[in-house]
């Protein structure tokens, strides 16, 4: 099947074509790459694809289905857990099939969440940066032991199961909220579920691990983090619309909160995926929060692992050869 790839980037292309080289006769599909997100002014360029694959930044609001639909398209294939960017209710009124790749790593995502945390804690991007400049004090470099701390898991599906028991290795106090309790993660970690605002105040740790949906945007608002400790650590790899950056970036200049660890942030569409190192940065919020040294943010890539990668574009390519071949569509999303 024709299959035109929005937002392409080189090392999503390189894991794209090697499994798809190794599907068996019959089951490989012609890739055709776009550098541009997929919006409705660049739906045009799908134009006799039947599907088209496209990731976390494109947006497919009722104007790109139509658009779609009218050059002959009938699947989208995210090759992402979120569908957030999609309009399901116009992809069905289009007749619009919508797949996802519902699991690829948790382990990738939970370890960079860990990563995160670790990194910003013991102050190690600035400790780096201090002796490749031959400067090696340590004032100002003073982490503390995660050991003995509570961590507070914002959803305990399987990435922040996996995150929940990393945790548990370094010996910390787990605390939980989710709207269904993980029953065997309790059993493995002795996890305690909680409610929000017993997290906000007991947790050293607060890591997010929900999809975004109408009822999670801003979750973490002026509210939330005036509830938090002034020492609490905010980690975030789900999704940026989860915080409001605004408002964190508030709490940080009022010293609310101790210190943020971001992988996505809520405005990231125009600059994430980007080499914008000769430009002047636009975004005040994401300009403000860069200039905090108790902030470190990169740039959604959490799930950046070559097992990760593999298995998306396995299940991605699966997804689509199960579409052409008429079989149930296992991981298919509807409004």
């Amino acid at each position: 099947m024709k299959v035109a790839v929005f937002d392409t980037h080189r090392f999503e292309r390189a894991a794209l074509e090697r499994v798809n080289a190794l599907a068996g006769e019959g089951e490989r599909h012609e890739l055709s790459f776009f550098e541009p997100t997929l919006t409705a002014q660049t739906a045009a360029l799908a134009e006799g694809f039947p599907a088209v694959c496209i990731f976390v930044h494109d947006f497919l609001d009722a104007a790109a289905v139509e658009a779609l639909a009218a050059g002959g398209t009938r699947l989208v294939a995210l090759r992402c857990a979120g569908f957030n960017n999609v309009d399901l209710h116009a992809a069905e009124k289009a007749g619009l099939r919508v797949v996802r790749v519902a699991e690829y790593s948790p382990y990738a995502v939970a370890e960079h969440a860990i990563g995160l945390l670790m990194a910003l804690n013991r102050k190690l991007p600035r400790a780096y940066i201090r002796v490749r400049d031959g400067n090696f004090s340590l004032d100002g470099l003073v982490g503390f032991d995660l050991h003995g701390k509570t961590v507070g898991v914002i959803g305990t599906g399987k990435i922040g199961a996996v995150f929940s028991r990393i945790a548990k290795g370094f010996g910390c106090r787990l605390l939980a909220h989710d709207l269904r309790r993980n029953e065997a993660l309790v059993a493995e970690t002795g996890i305690e579920y909680a409610s929000l605002d017993r997290i906000y105040a007991e947790a050293d740790v607060i890591s997010l691990h929900v999809p975004l949906f109408k009822e999670t945007f801003h979750m973490i608002d002026a509210a939330a983090l005036a509830k938090m400790k002034p020492t609490a650590v905010l980690v975030n790899t789900s999704r940026g619309a989860l915080i409001d950056a605004a408002a964190l970036s508030d709490a940080l200049k009022a010293k609310q909160i101790g210190g943020a660890a971001l992988d996505v942030y809520e405005e990231e569409e125009d600059l994430f995926y980007r080499d914008l190192s000769g430009e002047v940065l636009q975004d005040d919020v994401l300009a403000r929060l860069l200039t905090f040294p108790n902030v470190l943010i990169t740039a959604h890539q959490a799930f950046l692992t070559e097992e990760a990668l593999n298995a998306i574009a396995r299940t991605t390519l699966e997804n689509v050869a199960a579409f052409e071949a008429g079989k149930p569509l296992s991981f298919e999303v509807k409004a």
